[in-house]
């Protein structure tokens, strides 16, 4: 089986995260995707607690799009798809990452050990996939054509208020829970 990793704070999680996840199975790029939010991020500093983000998240799980909670307390990426490989030793990893992560992303911790799993580029903000990708070994990577960029972040949705881009259960949960300020 090709299960993709989609590793992110989801802060909150929005319509733009799981249609990724539904395009690349829609699309046989993988058969499930496996989003697991991280504790923290070093760069994150208004990150509301990983309970009320993991809740968010099962409130959009479906039959191949599933929530992990098992493997998502490891401070790198190297170290997610390690632990992931333990439970899933016969299956396909997939890493899933936007395209503005290609410039520094031999840069990440181990990046070899993370290579030795295959790589997801979604299309972000109109950036040369191609021209990024000449610094790598081009057949670790799947570009995800095809795919339509939803232009939204989850700072956005906090700063601007706007719940257009999230799912109703999870505009409810964020309502009911006093989240983000609304």
């Amino acid at each position: 089986m090709k299960i993709g990793v989609y590793v992110g704070s989801f802060n909150p999680v929005h319509k733009g995260h799981i249609e990724v996840a539904r395009h690349l199975i829609k699309e046989n790029i993988v058969d499930k995707v496996l989003m697991l939010p991280t504790p923290n991020y070093w760069d994150k500093q208004d990150l509301i607690g990983i309970d009320k983000r993991v809740e968010m998240l099962k409130l959009c799980e479906e039959e191949n799009i599933k929530v992990d909670t098992v493997h998502n307390n490891h401070p790198f990426t190297y170290e997610v798809l390690e632990s992931l490989k333990e439970d899933y030793k016969d299956d396909e990893l997939y890493l899933i990452i936007g395209a503005d992560n290609l410039e520094k992303f031999y840069l990440w911790k181990n990046f070899d050990e993370i290579m030795k799993n295959k790589v997801i580029v979604l299309p972000r903000d109109g950036i040369d996939i191609e021209s990024l990708l000449s610094k790598y070994d081009k057949t670790r990577f799947v570009i995800a054509n095809g795919f339509s960029e939803i232009n939204v972040s989850s700072t956005e949705i906090r700063e601007n208020k706007d719940s257009s881009y999230l799912d109703e259960k999870v505009r409810k949960y964020i309502e009911e829970n006093n989240l983000y300020g609304k």
